[in-house]
């Protein structure tokens, strides 16, 4: 098949793809992104062609055709923290599966801004990061962005979330607390400002309570989820005259800063302090760290997410809240008061 043609610098285009094909342009972009209604035979022509050219589809040039980028942005917290790592990587596949390229936006301090989402590079955004009473989610409603919180809700749920049972897997921590028989009881709380600190923190103290047992405030910290801040507060609830017997902590991240402060005294863990984490990052099932904690299915939670996402982008409707259900990972930094 001799086609007159010429490339130009600006390199091999859809339309000189046609020509090549003998086909019309419209059939170039439905035959290369595997679309209904192109026969086997055009198809195999089609992509020969673009073979042969060296061609590769233009994200911008199809947005002008379809007011799609098939572009997500993904906002997450500091990626030195391992949580959000894991968080991401499985919602990232989920999204490339279904033909998106994501784009992870740093959130530190809540630095993600509206205009960087909502100028039209994006098809949709997850939100990891949202506080509780963040206006973020509104203004994105606002100006027609699709978007889906991850690990988060807010205190009005006005658009769809995806997280973890927070309050199931903090009960289920009490009643262990409960049954080993500890009374002095050390919790380190996340910050109230987010879901997951605050919803973890009330069921925990709530389900204490239940079981007839005191919560010290003398005994409670708030701290970042962060190590080193973690590992201070540690420091100091465990230089008390009235030491607890068990630090109870709002994510494995608090949990691991709890055992950097129980090594700094000399403390064996779990014979002379027990310490229970949340969310089972990869590390909590390290042989050295070999932590006692709540696991949370963060695939299961970023897949879900996905879907909904997917659903707000096609303009269907989504649920306002869905849980994952959580297990408690019984390890070896659990035993009863010394």
């Amino acid at each position: 098949m001799l086609v007159n043609m010429s490339v130009t610098d600006r390199g091999p285009t859809g339309f000189d793809v046609a020509r090549l094909a003998q086909v019309t342009q419209p059939t170039v972009s439905r035959a290369l992104r595997n679309l209904p209604g192109v026969s086997p035979e055009t198809r195999e022509r089609v992509l020969a062609a673009a073979h042969e050219l060296s061609y590769v589809p233009s994200d911008r040039g199809r947005a002008l055709v379809t007011r799609t980028t098939h572009r997500v942005a993904i906002v997450a917290g500091e990626l030195t923290n391992p949580f959000y790592p894991e968080l991401v990587d499985p919602l990232r596949g989920a999204l490339e599966a279904k033909g998106y390229r994501c784009v992870v936006v740093a959130d530190d301090a809540g630095s993600a801004s509206l205009p960087a989402l909502a100028d039209g590079s994006y098809d949709g955004v997850v939100l990891t990061t949202t506080l509780r009473r963040s206006t973020l989610p509104r203004d994105l409603t606002e100006r027609g962005v699709p978007h889906v919180l991850l690990n988060r809700v807010l205190d009005q749920a006005e658009s769809p979330s995806c997280g973890v049972d927070n309050r199931l897997g903090a009960t289920q921590v009490a009643d262990l607390v409960a049954d080993l028989g500890h009374v002095l009881v050390g919790m380190l709380h996340g910050p109230v400002a987010t879901s997951t600190g605050r919803e973890r923190a009330q069921a925990l103290s709530g389900r204490l309570r239940q079981r007839g047992m005191a919560v010290r405030r003398d005994l409670t910290r708030r701290v970042p989820f962060a190590h080193d801040e973690a590992e201070a507060a540690a420091l100091d609830l465990l230089t008390r005259r009235t030491r607890p017997t068990v630090l109870v902590c709002g994510n494995d991240v608090i949990a691991l800063g709890a055992l950097s402060a129980a090594r700094r005294l000399g403390l064996s863990v779990p014979a002379d302090l027990s310490v229970i984490g949340f969310d089972d990052i990869g590390m909590a099932s390290w042989p050295v760290i070999d932590l006692t904690t709540v696991r949370t299915d963060l695939a299961a939670m970023a897949g879900a997410a996905a879907t909904m996402l997917l659903a707000a982008i096609g303009g269907e409707a989504t649920p306002v809240v869905r849980r994952i259900t959580p297990a408690l990972v019984l390890r070896g930094t659990h035993a009863p008061p010394p």
